[in-house]
């Protein structure tokens, strides 16, 4: 080989290579620039680092979907707290409808026996009249006369004083029944009867021959029965059993 083949041929090999390396440098630049504007755009905006956290968070919520038991969950638990609202007010409202009942409870048992009342005034009405028919005169022996005049009404007898009296009594009384039975209370006399412990009270027993034992023989005070129930047991006494 001759030097000036072999020197053309060294001219060919430098060039070849210089070509190569220029090649492989220009191709590894736009990799190296890129890598370095991700890096640079990564460092310097905050901004975009923030938005990427919300999408991220956003992502997350929307992963976690409430299943169908949660939902039931928090429908039941929605559910509870109306109810317990409803209830607080229902409670309130029950507190203070027994209060009114507590009352009006009060009120009617004050005035339950307002009528009643009402009808006594009347026999207690003639009873006062009964008390000043008589004077003082009358109740006193030992008191002076009053002197007599022309106006002056003529003195009557203690017996008569007596005898009114009685008629003023007896038709206290019979006023006195007639409102009692107004109100269904009855009177009820148990002379002769057999002894019933469910209307009579026993006072004593007496042997009395030829009456027949358990019968009442004597009533110190009359029972009352209200409608079928009974207001007063009589007091009574009872015939003895002596066999």
């Amino acid at each position: 080989m001759s030097a000036a083949h072999a020197l053309h041929t060294l001219r060919n090999s430098t060039a070849l290579l210089s070509s190569r390396t220029i090649s492989r440098s220009a191709a590894r630049v736009p990799r190296l620039a890129g890598v370095r504007r991700r890096h640079y755009s990564e460092e310097k905006s905050p901004e975009n680092a923030k938005t990427k956290e919300a999408k991220a968070s956003e992502k997350e919520g929307e992963g976690e979907a409430l299943t169908p038991d949660q939902e039931k969950l928090k429908a039941k638990e929605a559910e509870v707290v109306d109810l317990t609202s409803r209830l607080r007010y229902l409670q309130a409202d029950f507190l203070n409808l027994q209060r009114n009942a507590a009352k009006e409870k009060e009120q009617t048992r004050d005035f339950a026996i307002t009528r009643f009342a009402t009808d006594l005034l009347e026999t207690a009405d003639v009873l006062s009249i009964a008390l000043k028919s008589i004077p003082a005169s009358a109740r006193n022996p030992d008191a002076p006369a009053p002197s007599s005049s022309t106006d002056t009404p003529p003195q009557k007898s203690a017996s008569q004083y007596l005898q009114d009296l009685h008629q003023g009594v007896e038709l206290t009384q019979r006023q006195l029944l007639q409102t009692l039975f107004k109100y269904h209370v009855k009177p009820f006399d148990p002379t002769g009867d057999v002894f019933d412990p469910n209307f009579h009270e026993a006072l004593y027993q007496a042997p009395i021959p030829g009456k027949e034992p358990g019968t009442v023989i004597d009533c110190q005070k009359i029972g009352y029965t209200i409608k079928d129930r009974v207001l007063r047991a009589a007091q009574v006494g009872v015939v003895q059993d002596t066999s």
